[in-house]
């Protein structure tokens, strides 16, 4: 199979090489997917990168990227061979592995590959694993959110831009805030009730103004330390903030304790990768039935080729990029 693939962590362009490989051969429990498109997230980036200060190699050589979408073409002990043929999403491929899906086909746990919805494409089924996770947990992780306003920080990034719609289509009304024009449009289109530019506008009046007073219910944060003060000036009374950003790995938030505990906050950390199996299960659940009722429609910014890995890092890593970058496998 082709792969992209480093055997040394570093700058995307001296590191990441294009080579042909073996083709993996699935375990007990496990499926191999022939890829179609393989999705890149931030964490991809920052592991390459070396982003914690942490240049060790977890293993000899590393095919990157958590994501992807393609066709099960075979099957291990314990799997059932009805499962031969069946167009599948990905999700957390190269957790605690070496070989993830910016290669050809990919071999993972059975119950990694979850059956694609027939009206839904390979494209949007590489969108869906890390970013709608997140977006999910972030909302649901307390239960239900039919009728609640919920806020939600960077509405045209991957993982906001998922929450827009899953709030959505979970019964909420949703304001997000952007920081540039031209994710305006981005923001709305996914559904936002209210969008606000946080560096043009007051942030905290227009959501108070939007919420007649009350306050939001929830918050989805991709920033925790810088917007501690506006969420707390917007929060209702036992409202909650679940993030799962807040800058730098040295980033240690100052967090006033005393103010936070009398307005009854509750603050969750969310990271996709250590969720509760059951938490996974439910997500790629919702995140199907909201692909099935035509709610959910990720945002793609750009597909890159295989032989241009390193570049769709690059672009990941500048920052400027607005909506989700893939690989065309």
């Amino acid at each position: 199979m082709r792969a992209a693939y480093y055997e040394r962590k570093g700058p995307a362009p001296k590191v990441i090489v294009l080579g042909e490989l073996p083709d993996p051969q699935p375990g007990p429990g496990e499926v191999r997917v022939n890829l179609r498109f393989s999705g890149i997230n931030p964490t991809d980036t920052k592991l390459r990168g070396g982003w914690d200060g942490n240049m060790e190699m977890p293993f000899p050589r590393v095919i990157p990227h958590q994501d992807g979408a393609g066709v099960v073409d075979a099957v291990g002990p314990g799997v059932a061979q009805s499962r031969l043929g069946e167009r599948v999403w990905v999700y957390e491929a190269q957790r605690g592995r070496a070989f993830g899906t910016a290669a050809e086909c990919v071999a993972i746990p059975s119950e990694n590959a979850v059956m694609l919805p027939e009206g839904a494409s390979f494209e949007t089924g590489a969108c869906l694993g890390i970013a709608g996770m997140t977006a999910h947990r972030c909302l649901f992780q307390d239960g239900g959110i039919q009728g609640q306003t919920v806020l939600v920080a960077g509405g045209a990034g991957a993982v906001g831009h998922a929450a827009i719609q899953l709030a959505k289509w979970g019964g909420a009304r949703v304001a997000t805030s952007v920081s540039r024009p031209e994710q305006e449009k981005i923001a709305r289109e996914a559904g936002a009730d209210l969008v606000v530019n946080r560096k043009t506008e007051d942030a905290a009046a227009r959501i108070k103004a939007f919420t007649r007073g009350q306050g939001v219910d929830r918050v989805v944060e991709v920033a925790f330390e810088a917007n501690l003060e506006l969420n707390r000036a917007v929060l209702k009374a036992n409202g909650v903030i679940s993030t799962y950003s807040s800058g730098p790995p040295e980033s240690a938030p100052r967090i006033p304790f005393t103010a936070i505990m009398r307005q009854g906050i509750s603050v969750h950390f969310i990271l996709v990768y250590v969720m509760p199996r059951e938490a996974h299960q439910l997500a790629a659940r919702d995140l199907n039935a909201a692909l099935d009722a035509g709610r959910y429609r990720p945002h793609i910014a750009r597909i890159f080729k295989l032989d241009e890995t390193a570049k769709a890092h690059a672009a990941q890593e500048s920052g400027g990029t607005v909506g989700k970058l893939l690989i065309g496998v």
